[in-house]
């Protein structure tokens, strides 16, 4: 039986990488929320994340392996939803909608994304937005909430 291959670090974006990436390691969004994971690299190899608490992968982002080999974070497709709407009103206010509900978003010029959510999907309808349902890699914002869960531990007034 082969050993679990141990992650405990992450490189640093703005530091040269040590070699090119070796390995891959292709997860989807709730799985790069966890800083302790098990998962199967693309080499069939069986590995433990032992990241730093609250840490969240990113696509691209680079790990190292306690032997010194190199892994590439990939986010996996993921069913999601996307609105686009030139109308900058109507995106600011489904954004403001979908956040006052602590979910995570994926916004660019013109759209958003969040994980498919059929309650989400018809609320926006409501709005009088389109909603497609697709699957595309989902890389959500950052910011002191974000989980994949949406549990949250802060304490806060919705005053």
């Amino acid at each position: 039986m082969n050993a679990l291959l141990r992650i405990s670090r992450k490189i640093d974006p703005s530091a040269p990488p040590p070699r090119l990436a070796e390995l891959s390691l292709l997860l989807p969004f709730a799985e790069r929320s966890k800083s302790r994971l098990r998962a199967v690299l693309d080499s069939g190899e069986e590995a433990g994340l032992f990241l730093e608490r609250g840490s969240v992968l990113r696509h691209g982002d680079l790990l190292l392996t306690d032997d010194g080999r190199v892994v590439r974070v990939q986010a996996a497709p993921e069913e999601v939803s996307t609105v686009q709407t030139n109308d900058a009103l109507l995106l600011a206010r489904a954004c403001y909608h979908l956040g006052n509900r602590h979910v995570p978003l994926q916004i660019g010029p013109g759209w958003l994304r969040y994980l498919h959510d059929h309650v989400l999907d018809d609320m926006l309808r409501g709005f009088g937005l389109e909603v497609s349902v697709a699957r595309h890699p989902f890389e959500p914002e950052g910011g002191a909430y974000v989980t994949a869960s949406h549990a949250h531990a802060h304490t806060h007034s919705h005053g």
